[in-house]
């Protein structure tokens, strides 16, 4: 980068957000206006109409995503996992965080200015109700250091109100996704004295999310996130970031009507500043405040068509497309990722399309040892226990595969595995004496529905010692 650029590069040694006493700097930003904001708009939209409307649609009368931490149970996309799918959740954690670093590496941090929650939340609902409740960001600004007087009473009063609105709102979504909207339809409609500990919770959520939107706001990205400072691991000059085009606007300096340019084309009217949430300057490059929002993109393209000059002086780029003014391109790095991640992404996909609709866990019973029977048969006592990852009940029986021998369940006739449910009971092994060889005998039972097999279990079998 241009020597003009980082000459005094102090801004590296602190966050923007944060004065030399430590003391906060409260932003103003003022309201962004352009395409790349237009887009955004339309996304954030989606985003939302998504995110609100989820946990209303259902699929053969249950929720297509439940995320039900107190039951341990979870419904994605229809499909019900318990418990011991979760290495099927952990993989997917680590497919996911893989995903975040390639798509890092390639594309900077466009997740954070277009798809994280908290921005879109912070950007596209609450700063936008702000924008209509105290005015532009200089309005705002003076608005904070007038006096108390009624005019600044009714409009900070009116901002909490509607921000403690749609926070309680955000909350209620939230616990919709963790019970389903059936049960929280109940939970309004039921007196409050029934459900006092929900309610208690909701009022902590709510004011968790009121408190972040109202003063936490920024300081959510450019101090508690990790992402940010992931940057300097994870980016390289080859990816594409939010970035100035410092060969092109240095040396800077203001315009003049009619001039004939002959210095850089930046005509430091600082508007990239000025709508910028985090507060930096992006002409002093990659920062770790920086969310790739695109506010300043949208700002400055705004003022080269002001003054006749070519837009693009910000622009999403890599570092070496502005230095060396040459085009992308996918490098060895990003396609050492892009193999892993697909990797990973075919395991996932298998273990999705392997795993059964029942799963099933045979052990024999503590402490019993062999028991001999008439007919010259051992048996061994068994628990079962059978958890049907559907929302149909099935009936399923257990054959012999790998011996000769019978099945008999103890107090049932047959196995009825109950929807969204889970059965337990005990059975006995019986197998001919002769069929032992070895003190434990590796079993193998098929579990059919109808005449389909759709599982195999393995358990082992305890008989005497016998010598050979």
């Amino acid at each position: 980068m241009s020597e003009s650029v980082i000459k005094g590069a102090s801004f590296r040694d602190k966050v923007a957000t944060v004065d030399q006493k430590g003391k906060r700097i409260w932003m103003f930003p003022h309201k962004p206006a352009g395409k790349l904001y237009s887009l955004r708009i339309w996304a954030s939209l989606v985003y939302l109409t998504v995110f609100f409307g989820l946990p209303f649609i259902k699929v053969n009368d249950h929720p297509v995503f439940l995320i039900n931490i107190l039951e341990r149970r979870f419904i994605l996309f229809g499909q019900i996992f318990w418990p011991q799918d979760f290495f099927i959740f952990a993989l997917g954690m680590v497919v996911f965080i893989v995903f975040v670093a390639l798509f890092t590496v390639v594309f900077g941090r466009v997740f954070c200015g277009w798809a994280c929650p908290q921005t879109v939340f912070m950007e596209m609902v609450f700063r936008r109700l702000e924008y209509w409740i105290e005015g532009n960001g200089a309005q705002q600004k003076l608005l904070a250091q007038a006096p108390w007087n009624t005019d600044k009473i009714i409009k900070k009063t009116s901002k909490w109100v509607v921000f403690w609105v749609v926070s309680f709102i955000i909350a209620n979504t939230f616990l919709a996704y963790v019970i389903g909207v059936d049960e929280l339809g109940k939970l309004i409609t039921e007196p409050m004295s029934k459900n006092i500990g929900t309610f208690i919770s909701l009022i902590i959520f709510t004011t968790v999310f009121f408190f972040v939107y109202l003063w936490l706001r920024e300081q959510v990205c450019t101090v508690i996130c990790p992402y940010g400072r992931m940057q300097g691991v994870l980016l390289d000059r080859d990816s594409v970031i939010v970035a100035y085009d410092y060969k092109r606007g240095e040396t800077r300096g203001k315009f003049h009507k009619n001039e004939e340019r002959t210095i850089g084309d930046c005509i430091d009217c600082e508007q990239c500043v000025k709508v910028c949430p985090t507060g930096i300057d992006i002409r002093h490059g990659t920062q770790l405040e920086c969310i790739n929002c695109t506010a300043c993109i949208d700002a400055c393209n705004k003022m080269m068509d002001g003054v006749g000059l070519p837009t693009g002086l910000i622009r999403y780029a890599s570092e070496n497309n502005i230095a060396e003014k040459r085009q992308w391109k996918f490098t060895w790095r990003m396609k050492a990722y892009s193999i892993v991640m697909c990797l990973l992404l075919g395991v996932l996909v298998w273990l999705l399309s392997t795993r059964t609709d029942v799963g099933i866990t045979l052990l024999r019973t503590p402490g019993q040892l062999y028991q001999e029977q008439a007919n010259n048969q051992m048996s061994n006592l068994y628990n079962y226990r059978m958890l049907n990852k559907t929302f149909k009940d099935k009936e399923v029986t257990l054959k012999p595969e790998n011996f000769e021998g019978t099945i008999k369940l103890v107090g049932e006739s047959r196995i009825v595995i109950p929807k969204d449910g889970y059965i337990a009971g005990t059975m006995f092994i019986y197998i001919n004496n002769n069929s032992i060889k070895d003190r434990k005998t590796q079993l193998k039972i098929g579990v059919y529905e109808g005449k389909e097999k759709i599982n195999t279990i393995s358990t082992s079998f305890l008989g005497p010692f016998k010598d050979h």
